[in-house]
């Protein structure tokens, strides 16, 4: 009994390249798993729609204005959360979009719009940089749950069967040319085409 005890000690203190690279390749596979794990479900944390209204700037502002419209409540039960209109469903695109929202984490901290008044002000720029978003991505996240080919064109009105054939089916427009503030109130439009004309 002694000597097996010996034996195992031994084997602890030095254990053979064989021991090595098993528990090593066994401990980083667990390791792995434990961190996916662990990222996965923390990003999975920062899509629900109480970690987005968890502050008052998001909560007393834009989901309070959320909560005004069809992607809130309808006849149909469909419940849109902030994270499926503003977050990719694809991973690498959800992953570059989390990395870009960092800002918003520091504009949190630096009471960028800790105030109604200060969200107010700023209302045009933040709606400019998400319009922005969803015309470079071709309004990704709208197709995750609108698709054009699936559209039943007989159910819509004339101006919006001719717009849609039109600007979707030849890729000259995206939904967020014609569908700004769906979600959320639009900002100061007069001073957004005054911007526009002063570039030009």
């Amino acid at each position: 009994m002694r000597e097996l005890i010996k034996r195992y000690w031994i084997t602890i203190r030095r254990p053979s390249l064989y021991y090595s690279l098993g528990f090593l390749t066994l401990g980083g596979f667990i390791a792995g798993v434990v961190f996916w794990g662990a990222f996965n479900t923390a990003m999975e944390l920062t899509n629900t729609e109480a970690f987005c209204t968890g502050c008052h700037e998001m909560r007393d502002n834009t989901y309070a204005e959320l909560k005004n419209t069809i992607h809130f409540s309808n006849r149909t039960g469909v419940h849109a959360k902030c994270s499926d209109c503003h977050v990719p469903h694809e991973w690498t695109d959800k992953i570059a979009r989390k990395m870009q929202a960092s800002k918003e984490v520091w504009a949190k901290i630096f009471g960028v719009v800790n105030t109604r008044e200060k969200f107010l002000d700023k209302r045009l720029e933040l709606a400019e940089h998400e319009w922005a978003r969803f015309k470079a991505n071709d309004s990704l996240e709208c197709r995750n749950c609108h698709s054009f080919q699936y559209m039943d064109f007989t159910r819509q009105s004339p101006r919006a069967q001719a717009a849609h054939q039109r600007f979707l089916e030849t890729g000259e427009k995206t939904c967020i040319d014609c569908h700004k503030g769906i979600a959320h109130e639009l900002p100061n439009m007069v001073k957004a085409q005054e911007q526009e004309n002063s570039k030009k």
